[in-house]
């Protein structure tokens, strides 16, 4: 298990808003791209946070990690809405949707990375206090996107690796598997607090320590 301190989790919730409503904002855009503009025509397709807060996972799931000093910081955005009948491809194009999200994040946590690499190479200084305080927000940003797309990849319904799961199952398969996301948010927080997920918080400390390989 990841272990980051109380300062950190609180850097990082403006960073967690950034990240979850990116991730919301690329399914929607996929969808769109893919012929289904109910996201945009519910004006989801945006940057401003207000329209994406979702109560439980935005704000209260946040506060409570940060009071219990949970290891690790972890939330969501509200689902934009998707229509996979308007989909040019509905099966094809639910997966693409899918993976959008969780490609986000890794795309942005890459980017943090680069970031950190180009100081490094520049030979800035990373001790003087806006230039620490950049990299520390880097480094956050690095690993708490890193967490939410390792995360979102659980192939249990609701989360995104379910819609790329799905699109390979037979029609029958695939509908009686989403029939448990009914249910999916009780597995997950199931699985999460008996530990059964702790072996994605080692694939995000794999990840991490190749993209600071040499750093």
């Amino acid at each position: 298990m990841m272990n980051i301190s109380n300062v950190d989790l609180i850097l990082g919730i403006p960073l967690l808003f950034f990240a979850v409503v990116v991730h919301e904002c690329c399914h929607g855009w996929v969808a769109y791209l893919n012929g289904d503009d109910t996201a945009k025509m519910s004006g989801r397709l945006t940057l401003n946070p207000i329209p994406h807060i979702d109560m439980m996972g935005t704000i209260i799931l946040p506060l409570i990690l940060i009071f219990t000093h949970s290891p690790v910081l972890i939330g969501w955005a509200k689902p934009v809405p998707i229509n996979p009948y308007r989909l040019n491809n509905p099966v094809k194009d639910m997966a693409k949707v899918g993976l959008a999200g969780p490609g986000s994040n890794f795309a942005m946590a890459v980017l943090s990375a680069l970031i950190i690499w180009l100081f490094k190479i520049t030979g800035l200084d990373p001790y003087t206090e806006i230039n620490s305080l950049i990299i520390k927000l880097l480094y956050i940003n690095v690993q708490l996107n890193l967490v939410l797309g390792v995360f979102n990849l659980i192939p249990i319904p609701p989360l995104d690796g379910s819609r790329i799961v799905s699109a390979f199952l037979p029609t029958e398969i695939a509908f009686k598997y989403n029939q448990l996301e009914r249910y999916g948010i009780f597995i997950i927080f199931f699985l999460l607090s008996f530990g059964f997920l702790n072996f994605l918080w080692v694939i995000v400390d794999i990840l991490q320590k190749l993209l600071f390989m040499g750093v």
